[in-house]
């Protein structure tokens, strides 16, 4: 057991679950967003460029509100995110996460259909400061 307050931190604040519990078969990260956030990456997991090329791995994530609420916008569909559900998103959909006027915890999981899990480097827990 590890409380998440005590868990390794990427330097976007991303919470490093999969690596602090060293979970090896998929990838796994807590966002904790506050009120009103926009900055939340627009991506896919197929054709990104600049920045964001390392998320060129096909994986596929779930998306698993904790607490709040929150909005994901994938191909242009808004998807309200809260406690009790979860969705999912292929490689090449692209997606992006907002939030309103309540803060959102957001549990990822994620994995590439029909190949071992590696972790993209900003997430693999060696470059995180706790």
């Amino acid at each position: 057991m590890n409380p998440c307050t005590e868990m390794a931190t990427a330097p976007n604040g991303f919470v490093l679950a999969r690596a602090s519990l060293g979970v090896t078969s998929f990838g796994m990260q807590i966002a904790n967003l506050p009120p009103h956030y926009t900055d939340y990456p627009e991506h896919n997991h197929s054709t990104m460029t600049g920045d964001l090329a390392f998320a060129n791995d096909g994986q596929e994530e779930v998306y698993v509100p904790l607490d709040g609420r929150g909005i994901l916008i994938a191909e242009g569909e808004e998807i309200p995110l809260e406690p009790g559900m979860m969705v999912r998103c292929g490689p090449t959909q692209t997606r992006k996460i907002v939030t309103g006027d309540t803060p959102l915890t957001l549990l990822t999981l994620g994995g590439i259909p029909g190949k071992p899990y590696a972790p993209p480097a900003p997430f693999d827990g060696r470059r995180a400061a706790s």
